[in-house]
């Protein structure tokens, strides 16, 4: 049912932030003073800046639940959009409109005070979400064993780490009782454990708060986020689903680090592969796959220097057209060239229905074993040979691509998000992401 106005938690209309760019502090002067003089003198008005526009004509709503990521490069106003949400930044123009509190982790060491100790800071931080001094007192304890800084909490914030940072910051954000929670980018800098702590408070806030998430990582804004706003030079590009934009801001990103080196065109189907459909729990062990070929349907980009014409798979185990979790496979990609390649590189990664990568492998390895060059009319032919890991019911992406070039500097020639679908059904994965061939599972009870 079409959800009401109460069940929008933030609304942007023609959000716009301009800054004044000044070539001197004098002229910084000047703007202040000469006006003034100037309509007094009935003089026409003469501006001594120069504008710079954050963000321009921004406008988006963000509902009850929802979790939205943000994409853009570094200076499409990703940072500016946040601040003016959190209300740390007022805007030029447009309206904003949020409702419920609102609990943000930006830049490192945003909203403390570096001369502070660090349970200072938390009473100071905990104070601006709106927490009396008595309910923050009750918190303490679990604010403090979330952070583990131990000591430290009693030093200046000015001698942390950035990592003590984050775990500070991300700690009393996580006890203030948010309706709304904003990250932007700064988990990047913590260790696996804190990560892992701050993914699984994230994964319980998703069931009832709304999370705004910003990163360059667009595998995790996939795996976070149901829909993703991309941004760039200020204004939205595009929005909607996270895997499509995660896609084209992908394409658009590998063809600003290209430049002049390889022009690649976009390769867009109306009718993309179907969702994961629902899946059912089995108890019963063995599981069946097939690998379906959707070259045809494929999206993703191409320079025309190379093609992937096929993508097939062979049970060595059995022969059959399905597959076991832990059958022997051969996967075949079979790449035409049509411009000369130097070093060609084939390769594919297998992804859940989230974007998230569960394994893949490209032809770099062999490499000293290949021939360097391929010419024009040319076919290359790459052959993978591995078991098949035991998934979850579900389908699952196959990535292939043709590149040139190395591990460090490469060109991506023909990339292609969906080139086969792997379909999974009656899995014998009941934990986790993948399955592991267990040998041997014993329990005993005895006397101590």
């Amino acid at each position: 049912s079409p959800m009401s106005s109460e069940d929008v938690l933030i609304r942007v209309q023609g959000l716009g932030k301009r800054y004044e760019i000044y070539p001197t502090p004098r002229d910084r002067l000047k703007q202040f003073l000469l006006p003034v003089v100037r309509k007094i003198l009935g003089i026409s008005n003469k501006q001594y800046f120069t504008e710079f526009w954050a963000l321009r004509d921004v406008s988006f709503e963000i509902r009850r639940g929802e979790t939205v990521g943000i994409v853009g490069r570094n200076g499409s106003g990703k940072s500016t959009l946040l601040q003016v949400l959190c209300g740390t930044l007022a805007q030029t123009e447009g309206q904003v409109s949020i409702h419920g509190r609102v609990a943000a982790l930006l830049e490192l060491g945003a909203g403390f005070n570096p001369e502070f100790t660090g349970r200072e800071n938390v009473f100071m931080n905990a104070a601006l979400f709106g927490l009396s001094n008595e309910e923050i007192e009750e918190r303490l304890d679990d604010i403090l064993a979330f952070a583990e800084i131990g000591g430290f909490i009693d030093q200046p914030v000015k001698t942390y780490s950035s990592g003590m940072y984050v775990r500070l910051a991300f700690a009393v954000i996580a006890h203030v009782d948010a309706d709304i929670l904003v990250i932007d980018e700064a988990l990047a800098v913590g260790d696996a454990v804190f990560t892992q702590r701050c993914m699984r408070y994230i994964r319980r806030f998703q069931e009832n708060g709304t999370l705004l998430f910003v990163s360059h990582d667009t595998s995790a804004v996939q795996g976070l986020c149901k829909s993703a706003i991309w941004l760039d030079a200020g204004r939205i590009v595009r929005s909607g689903i996270s895997r499509e934009i995660a896609e084209a801001y992908l394409y658009y990103t590998q063809q600003q680090i290209y430049g002049d080196r390889a022009r690649i065109q976009s390769i867009e189907h109306l009718s993309p592969p179907a969702e994961t459909a629902e899946t059912r729990p089995y108890i019963e062990y063995g599981g069946e796959h097939q690998i379906l070929d959707n070259l045809t349907e494929a999206r993703g980009w191409q320079s025309g220097s190379a093609e992937i014409v096929s993508i097939e798979a062979h049970n060595l185990d059995t022969g059959k057209a399905t597959f076991i979790g832990w059958d022997r496979v051969r996967l075949v990609i079979k790449a035409r060239v049509h411009e000369c390649i130097q070093q060609p590189i084939l390769g594919f990664i297998v992804k859940d229905r989230l974007g998230q990568d569960i394994f893949g492998e490209n032809t770099l390895p062999v490499r000293d074993s290949m021939v360097e060059r391929a010419e024009t009319g040319q076919i290359v032919t790459a052959e993978f040979v591995f078991r098949l890991p035991m998934l979850q019911n579900g389908e699952y992406a196959v990535m292939a691509s043709v590149a040139d070039g190395n591990l460090q500097d490469n060109v991506q020639h023909h990339y292609l998000h969906n080139a086969c679908i792997l379909n999974v059904s009656s899995s014998r994965v009941r934990w986790g992401l993948v399955g592991a061939n267990f040998e041997h599972i014993e329990q005993s009870i005895t006397d101590d």
